[in-house]
């Protein structure tokens, strides 16, 4: 049975982001890989190549920020950063010998790039985290907190500020108004007094942060508060109870001056829009010049082993729920689009036998290349479901439309998670919609890249659920 998804928490705003530590350790592995690079050629050919210059600018893009990795264990992080430079180095050097770029360099330059530089990361992290300490200590002193709310949100926030390896936080406990008895039971902080109580316990202990977390319906006391608190000099933070609802791309930001905070939202804005888009332009037109042969050859044998089209346009839904025509070979002796569409199941009798082939190998989706051109779909993102699946799961799996805040893909996270084919239960369905929006809180180039990796290894050594 597949395990239910995680509740969520509220680790996606973390002070950690714009901390300097932090900030430090994010530079730390893309400096490194543009550095190690560079010193190769500089001390193999006493120069750095144009193409070299541009190669960096690449991979300082799809490295940066690299994650928190410092306050993992030794093996962990070697392990982590192992993998995401495998990743890294083999979708560079795949574009690299597809385009001959490749020919240009000698190959015992590139196997010592390819060896230094995870082992030049390894050894600068752990020299960062090895002065970590003195770091966060130059920072200043403990700070001492107070969390106003004992509630799901406040305790989900101490937790955090407790776990935040960047800063030096020492919480003092909880102020709450109501009843012992009606308080959840906790070991870890203390109940220090009603908020009748809180002024006075600010004027008597030094005290640096203090976070409310009260329920929003809670506005004229949450008012009246912020008023008793002006006579403070604590830093004061407010954490409405929306925070632990299912967020994506939850952030602050402002609009000519006035806060806003992001409950849904796309990932693909700004820079982040002009890289997706750009990566699936490259990436589409490279895949269709090299497997134009193939894409000629099934066409040839899907027209000629049954009756009916080559391809198989059926409506589903894009970006925004628009509807949109994709593409597939047709692997079915029925080409359904209407108000009922019957998922494929194993030994499905509509299934020809090339089309069983095709499925099982996921040939028959390569025209959806020609739809990421058409700018309908993306390389990775959501799989597009037929019209009439939204339309019925759409009333029975709560968020399932907010998968289409971007545009839908040819493989995505949940297809690599073993949610790819039939979907017979609601469960499955909510599964794979739970990674899916998993995707769009924590997409970056390099979870693309991962997916894709991922995808065509699945490819090669099969996948069960593909029929």
């Amino acid at each position: 049975m597949a395990t239910k998804p995680p509740i969520r928490t509220l680790s996606g705003f973390s002070s950690g982001g714009s901390n300097p530590l932090y900030m430090l350790e994010s530079l730390v592995e893309p400096l490194v890989m543009v550095f190690v690079l560079w010193g190769l050629f500089i001390y193999t050919e006493n120069r750095i190549p144009m193409s070299i210059f541009i190669t960096s600018i690449v991979l300082f893009s799809i490295s940066f920020p690299s994650g928190a990795k410092i306050r993992k264990g030794f093996a962990k992080m070697c392990r982590d950063v192992i993998g995401q430079w495998l990743v890294i180095a083999t979708f560079l050097l795949t574009f690299a010998y597809i385009t001959r770029y490749i020919t240009l360099y000698s190959e015992k330059l590139i196997l010592a790039w390819l060896i230094v530089t995870p082992v030049a990361q390894i050894i600068a992290l752990q020299l960062l985290k090895w002065a970590s300490p003195k770091l966060i200590e130059w920072q200043g002193p403990r700070q001492n907190t107070l969390i106003i709310g004992l509630n799901e949100q406040g305790l989900l926030l101490a937790d955090n500020l407790k776990r935040d390896y960047y800063q030096r936080i020492n919480i003092l406990g909880f102020f709450e108004d109501r009843a012992p008895n009606r308080l959840p039971h906790i070991d870890s902080y203390p109940v220090l007094g009603s908020l009748n109580e809180l002024s006075h316990y600010l004027k008597s202990h030094t005290v640096h942060k203090l976070y409310i977390a009260l329920p929003m319906s809670s506005h004229p006391r949450i008012l009246k508060l912020l008023d008793d608190l002006k006579d403070t000099t604590a830093s004061i933070y407010f954490v409405p109870d929306i925070f632990v609802t299912d967020l994506i791309q939850g952030r602050v930001s402002d609009v000519n001056g006035i806060p806003v905070v992001s409950v849904c939202d796309t990932p693909f804005t700004g820079m982040d829009g002009f890289i997706k888009r750009t990566a699936d332009i490259l990436f589409s037109l490279l895949v269709l010049i090299l497997i134009s042969p193939i894409l000629i050859g099934i066409a040839i044998a899907v027209k000629l082993t049954s009756p009916g089209p080559v391809i198989f346009k059926q409506r589903r839904y894009g970006l925004d729920g628009q509807q949109i025509l994709v593409y597939k070979f047709r692997s079915m002796t029925v080409t359904e689009d209407g108000a009922t569409v019957t998922q494929a199941t194993r030994n499905d009798q509509r299934i020809t036998p090339l089309g069983a082939f095709l499925r099982k190998t996921s040939l028959d989706e390569l025209p959806q290349f020609i739809n990421v051109l058409q700018g309908r779909m993306s390389v990775v993102g959501p799989r597009p479901h037929a019209v009439a699946h939204n339309e019925e799961y759409r009333k029975l799996i709560k968020g399932y439309m907010v998968r289409h805040k971007v545009k839908p893909g040819i493989t995505g996270w949940a297809q690599v998670n073993g949610f790819r084919g039939e979907t017979d239960t609601l469960e499955k369905m909510e599964q794979r919609v739970h990674y899916d929006l998993e995707y769009l809180r924590n997409w970056s180039p390099r979870l693309d890249m991962l997916i894709v990796a991922k995808t065509i290894w699945l490819t090669i050594v099969g996948q069960d659920g593909a029929y």
